[in-house]
């Protein structure tokens, strides 16, 4: 066995006894305490997981270093560890009393999705990783939804396995991204059913997406829901959840997005991109602690950003 190969079973083995501690903490913690007791494992995590602080302070000092001081950064690092995770221990907890979801997720806004849904094209739910976005998949499917979310394969295979039989369980959809044929032959398929493709733009995209600006500096984002809407008509329509406090959270669906269908279709895609983006940084600013931090979202860099670089040197 290779060193690599050592760490890597280390790390999911590490993985596996989180997500076990997380789900044996939501079966015997009584609901009171289980926010404290996902607090303590949040504050193991920061204090243990030092690469992954490392890049949360890192990457909110680059969003937010001109407004923040040092303390405030470090605060809101911690309150992200806190934030994934509670939302590890309550996603059990919700999928072993599922009638807590009705009674805790309170929906904002669904008339927009109904509007968006009478038009009979599916609806592209444009989204992020912020807030406990599982709950939000759970609880539009409790109304009677069909909606599939789509994501990558987890490297972990048996950590993928469990969650997607999960989120089965509750009636929500998985559409992988990779292969990419299967990808979006799946996704046209979901929104010619009519039914819900949710999709969280605020993944690093290496260099097959454009660059828009994200808290001022520029980032690789996806274009593909503003490309599956414009091929079928599906209507975009944002939505987001967060926490109001402990086990309440709050799900907002906004209007449909509308094109600017009077520019050229790369132009289009471009500005939609831009938009959304600027969307999804509005709503982080407001609940920063809300997002995950530890992803490294500005990691790919435009080309002509490079090309200065090696200039300067």
């Amino acid at each position: 066995m290779t060193k690599k190969d050592f760490f890597r079973k280390l790390s999911y083995g590490l993985g596996q006894f989180a997500i076990g501690v997380c789900d044996v903490g939501a079966r015997i913690v009584p609901l009171p305490l289980l926010y404290k007791f996902a607090n303590v494992i949040g504050w193991i995590g920061y204090h243990a997981a030092s690469k992954h602080r490392k890049i949360a302070v890192e990457s909110l000092t680059k969003a937010l270093g001109s407004e923040k001081t040092p303390d405030e950064i470090d605060r809101i690092a911690r309150g992200c560890f806190n934030m994934m995770s509670g939302t590890a221990v309550e996603f059990f907890m919700f999928m072993r009393y599922p009638e807590r979801i009705r009674q805790f997720v309170e929906i904002e806004g669904i008339e927009h999705l109904k509007k968006a849904l009478s038009k009979g094209k599916g609806v592209v739910a444009l989204s992020a990783h912020f807030g406990s976005f599982p709950l939000l998949l759970c609880r539009i499917s409790l109304e009677g939804y069909k909606i599939h979310s789509m994501l990558r394969h987890m490297r972990d295979t048996n950590l993928d396995l469990l969650f997607e039989k999960k989120r089965h369980g509750m009636g929500v959809g998985s559409v992988y991204t990779q292969p990419r044929n299967e990808c979006v032959q799946k996704s046209l398929e979901v929104l010619r059913k009519n039914e819900i493709l949710f999709v969280q733009l605020d993944q690093n995209f290496g260099t097959a997406g454009v660059f828009v600006d994200f808290f001022g500096v520029k980032a690789a984002t996806a274009t593909g829901p503003i490309i599956f809407s414009m091929r079928t008509g599906a209507p975009i329509v944002p939505m987001f959840i967060f926490r109001i406090s402990g086990p309440r959270h709050k799900i907002v669906i906004l209007p449909e997005y509308v094109m600017d269908e009077s520019l050229p279709k790369e132009e289009q895609i471009l500005k939609a991109t831009q938009e959304l983006t600027i969307l999804i940084e509005q709503y982080i600013r407001k609940y920063p602690h809300e997002w995950g931090w530890i992803h490294k979202r500005w990691k790919a860099r435009p080309k002509e950003e490079k090309q200065t670089i090696d200039n300067s040197l």
